[in-house]
């Protein structure tokens, strides 16, 4: 079993556990889908999801790695985990399912995005945007993919894992609840959109009114990009009525 460091750190509350050899430096780039900012990980001479290229925030991560930077290793190519990754002089690395880096096994996890992977050592998982620590994952068609998304769940949920550190938000010592309650929200979605369908409802207003009306207003936009991956699944398992026009943003 892994053995957590109960620490008191900078963004944490006093006796939140830290997975033993993990230094987490988050950047000061909050947003309603950045949460509190990017958790860029220090893992001995790594450096996991470099995070947004801003001074302070490479000047921290260059700080937490006192030893040097081996390698810059990414869980996906967005720009608000890699933007930074060229700046530190080290060979960075998105690597293939299965693939070995430094300290880190790559698992693909599309679904986010079709290059997402997870990045394991020992049973600590970092998990980029495939899992957060709060809320939910955008999902965008095109980009992204709802099927290959809870496929790359179920995967994640077949292993025993300790801890995942995710791209944003705070470490997770309950993987296989929060996998669980992740696979749970998007079916649940499912079944109130096939609810809404199924009373004859088409349009992208009416529909998020429907499946999506706990979203906060801010995050509407967000929710009908969401909608739009949900119906794109429907489609893809001929499960999607005629006349539905909430089929944008692509």
């Amino acid at each position: 079993m892994l053995s957590p460091t109960w620490a008191r750190i900078p963004g944490t509350k006093p006796g939140v556990p830290v997975p033993q050899g993990v230094v987490r430096v988050r950047a000061p780039n909050p947003s309603p889908l950045t949460l509190d900012g990017t958790n860029t990980y220090v893992v001995g001479r790594w450096v996991v999801d470099p995070g947004p290229a801003l001074e302070s925030h490479l000047d921290a991560v260059r700080a937490a790695a006192s030893d040097g930077i081996e390698g810059v290793v990414l869980t996906h190519s967005h720009a608000d985990h890699s933007e930074a990754a060229e700046l530190f002089g080290a060979p960075v690395t998105l690597p293939r399912d299965g693939e070995t880096v430094g300290p880190f096994t790559a698992l693909g996890t599309p679904g986010h995005s079709r290059d997402s992977v997870c990045l394991l050592m020992g049973r600590v998982c970092f998990t980029g945007d495939t899992v957060l620590g709060e809320g939910s994952v955008f999902i965008a068609p095109g980009e992204g993919s709802l099927s290959a998304y809870l496929h790359s769940l179920r995967r994640l949920r077949s292993l025993d894992l300790e801890v995942l550190c995710p791209g944003h938000g705070p470490y997770v010592w309950d993987p296989a609840a929060k996998l669980d309650e992740y696979v749970a929200h998007r079916l649940d979605r499912e079944r109130r959109l096939l609810d809404a369908l199924d009373a004859g409802v088409r349009t992208e207003e009416e529909l998020l009114d429907a499946a999506w009306s706990d979203v906060p207003a801010a995050l509407r936009p967000a929710a009908a990009v969401t909608l739009a991956a949900h119906l794109e699944k429907l489609r893809e398992e001929g499960r999607l009525p005629p006349g539905v026009v909430a089929e944008r943003r692509r």
